[in-house]
This record gives structure tokens, sequence and C-alpha cells, in this order.
């Protein structure tokens, strides 16, 4: 179980997001100057050095969002000007990409970041490049929210790219994309000139997600174990019955996947923001800002705590909580992770994923006066990040092209890379890590700086 340490504060770990950020520009740097275009985007490290995995294009935007929020930490003009022209010369084909649940990962991280940092003057942006970032933002929610599975009794989801059977948890995340373009005053037309609310897309997927892919210890069967998430769902599209949980990366449907999870603690957190940005007006019709509100936090609260109760001491997960060989690894809770044992390995990217889903959670509730609850889950979000934002997580090995070590992408198919004389991956990083390590940072140094905290939608 993770030990949270009371006496850390944004201002404390002040010099590791400085380090953070020196070391993640010679990554950016580097990784531009050998990345070939024409291989694909970048996924994960193997050796050190980023390769290409065929299976839907979702990591492209995090390549250039990481550059992005580069400039955002250092003003770094140089990373600004990847991330800007990556953009624009790579980005495009995203925007209307209908075959995936990911536009939240590649079109937030890239428009989104650009548009968020125009509008607030960070750089040199005409009426005419802002409006083309604001258009790009729009197009991504109707696009992501037209690919659409309705089920009965109101509910229905953005379903994966394994078909309108699937809904998976990660998919939570690309809700900013549909909110981003609903604050933007965007709505999806169907047939007959149907005018379909984005938002309330968002608010049905984050329902079905809740129902179906979040446990809360109700005894929905005998895995019931609150906070628990299960990676996929299944449904029968004859007639949109619920038909059972399914893992795509994690190892069992009855265990959690902790990037999933991450996932969903996260999401749900960020989108806390966002609801707490609208009037109740626009949330009456879809049964009132506070039964919405109580619904998210739900969520947000109890994946938090499964999250903090399967944790080692120092918040870095092992990449399932049921993963068969945690058993050889004896009382692993009570101790730091071992990204080095020869057993399972750990993941630090849903560290990174997880520390700022709980940062955001924790600050929100302090917000509202829950300042115990609060202080809790903010307090371990920072102890997670400082581990996170040292050895041997951080990778500062000018040979190494990843930021954030120890990361695994997909256990089952063995497409993680397992060094020589190793049983298991290690030692290696992945762009989505890379992004979300960047983030987390820049939201923990706008804080320690008394800044507006890190958040699209104006918290």
């Amino acid at each position: 179980m993770i030990r949270i340490d009371p006496s850390l504060t944004p201002e404390s770990l002040r010099p590791d997001i400085d380090h953070l950020f020196e070391v993640s520009a010679r990554k950016i740097f580097a990784l531009q100057k050998c990345w070939n275009p024409r291989q694909g985007a970048p996924v994960f490290t193997v050796g050190g050095r980023y390769i290409s995995r065929g299976w839907t294009e979702w990591t492209q935007g995090f390549q250039f969002g990481s550059a992005i929020l580069q400039f955002a930490a250092t003003n770094d003009q140089k990373a600004l000007a990847i991330g800007r022209e990556g953009t624009l010369e790579h980005m495009a084909r995203h925007v209307t990409h209908v075959g995936v649940h990911d536009h939240g990962f590649n079109i937030v991280s890239t428009y989104g970041n650009l548009y968020q940092l125009a509008k607030a003057g960070r750089f040199p942006a005409d009426r005419g490049e802002i409006l083309f970032y604001e258009l790009a933002l729009k197009v991504s929610g109707a696009v992501q929210a037209a690919r659409w599975t309705q089920l009965p009794d109101g509910l229905g989801y953005i379903y994966s790219f394994n078909g309108p059977h699937s809904l998976f948890a990660d998919t939570i995340r690309s809700l900013r994309s549909l909110a981003l373009a609903h604050q933007l005053g965007h709505v999806l037309y169907g047939e007959s000139d149907e005018k379909i609310s984005l938002l309330g897309r968002l608010l049905q997927h984050a329902e079905t997600t809740a129902r179906f892919n979040v446990y809360f210890g109700c005894a929905r069967d005998l895995y019931d174990v609150r906070g628990r998430v299960a990676h996929e769902t299944i449904f029968n599209l004859n007639d949109g019955s619920y038909r059972c949980p399914n893992s795509q990366q994690g190892y069992s449907p009855f265990t959690t996947w902790m990037r999933g999870l991450a996932w969903i603690l996260c999401g749900y957190a960020e989108q806390i923001e966002f609801l707490d940005t609208l009037s109740a007006n626009e949330l009456k019709p879809y049964g009132g800002q506070a039964r919405i509100l109580a619904r998210f936090l739900e969520v947000a609260r109890a994946t938090a705590d499964f999250y903090l109760a399967h944790c080692p001491t120092d918040g870095v997960p092992y990449w399932d909580s049921g993963a068969p060989g945690l058993v050889a690894l004896g009382q692993y809770l009570d101790r730091p992770a071992d990204p080095f044992n020869q057993h399972e390995p750990v993941d630090s990217s849903a560290a990174a994923i997880a520390a700022q889903g709980l940062i955001r959670l924790g600050r929100f509730l302090k917000g509202k006066g829950l300042r115990s609850e609060g202080r809790r889950y903010f307090g371990a979000g920072l102890t997670v990040a400082r581990t996170i934002f040292r050895e041997p997580y951080l990778s500062t090995s000018p040979r190494h092209q990843g930021l954030l070590l120890h990361a695994v992408y997909h256990r089952p198919n063995r497409w993680d890379h397992v060094p020589k004389g190793r049983k298991i991956p290690c030692g290696e990083a992945c762009i989505w890590g890379d992004y979300h390590v960047r983030e987390l940072g820049l939201i923990l140094r706008q804080l320690a700086d008394h800044q507006p905290s890190y958040s699209f939608f104006g918290c």
C-alpha cells in the first residue's frame, strides 16, 4: 500500500521538476533528429530506441504533444517549432480518423495544447491560426462522438477499435475531445439534420463506463471489489445487453490491468473539472448537476482508493493487480516496487497517468472544502510523482531515447522488450508514459509557481 509523505508540496518537488524538463529536452531533440515518419509513429523503445508498432495509430499525438508541453513548461522555442510544425504536417489525418477511440490522445495533445497556449498569448498566433485549431477540435469531437453504439435505457458508448460490441476503459480520456468541442459550441449532426449533443454523448459514455467497466463492491459478481476496473466490456448488439467483462492488455477480465484503471482515474478526475465549468441549466436535462457530479466523484474515489491499496509503498504499480507471478514476490505491497525483479514487470506509465488523476481529484476536493480527503489524494499524487521523477524511473542516459523507464505496453502479446539475461520487460519507455510524466510535471510546476492549474476547461 502506498505510503503517503505528508511533507511533500509542489514547491518541494520543484528541483525534481526542473531536472525532469532538462532531461526531457534532450530526449525530444534526439528523437526528432533520427525519427523517420515513413516508419509510423513512435510507440515504445527497444534497447533504448523508439520503434513503431502497428495496431492503430494512437500515439502520434504524444510525440508532438510532448514537444508542446516542453515549450509550455520552459518556453523552449525549438520545442514549440517541433510541436507546431509536426502537428501541421502529420496530425490532420488523425482529426478525421473514424476508426479509433483515441482522439483525446492524438488531437487534444496537439491541437488542444496549441489552442490553449495560443489563446493564452504564449506564442504569436493570428486569428486564422487560432480558428484552425478550433476547427480541428470541433471536427475531432464530432468524429469521435459519431463512433457510437446506442444501448437501451438512455445508455451508449464510443466503441473501441475492436468493433461496436466493445467498450474500452481507455476511451474515458477521449471524452476531453467531446468536452472541448462542446465548449466551442459545436454539435454533431446526424440523419435528417438531427442535432446530437456532444455533452449528452459524453455523459452517456461516462455513465455506461461507470456502470459496466468499474466495480463498486456491490456483489455484481464474485470478483466485484470496489474500485476494480475491467479493461473491456462486451455487449450483445442484437438487444444491447451486457454480456461479460474482457481484457485486451491485462492478465484477465477478473483482475485489474493497472493502466486501464489509471485511465479511468485520470479521465473522471479531469471530467470533474469540466463539469465544474457548466451551469446547472446545461446539466438539468441529464439529471442535474449534483447527481452527475456525485457519480463522477464516486468513480474517481473508488478507483483512486483501489490504486492506493494495490500499489507498493512508492506508488508505482505492477502491471496487473492479479498477475500470476506476484505470488513469488511475497509481501510486495509492503515495500517499494522492484522494476528489476524476475517475476512481473511494473508499469511506470500507469503511475504517471494515475498520479495526474490523484492530483486533479485531490485539488478539486480541497477546493470544495473536503480538505482531509483532498489532502490524502493530493499527497498520494505527489508521492508517486517524486518516485517517477527520479532514477531508476527517470532516464538520464543520453543513449536512451525514452524519458520514463520501466513501462509496459502489451504484456500478453509479448510486445515488450525483455533484456538479455532477464525474464521480464524492464528498462524501456513508451511514448504515452513520456507524455504523461511531462504533463504531470507541467501541472506541478504551475502549482509550485502559483499559476492556474493545467486544465483545458478553465479551472
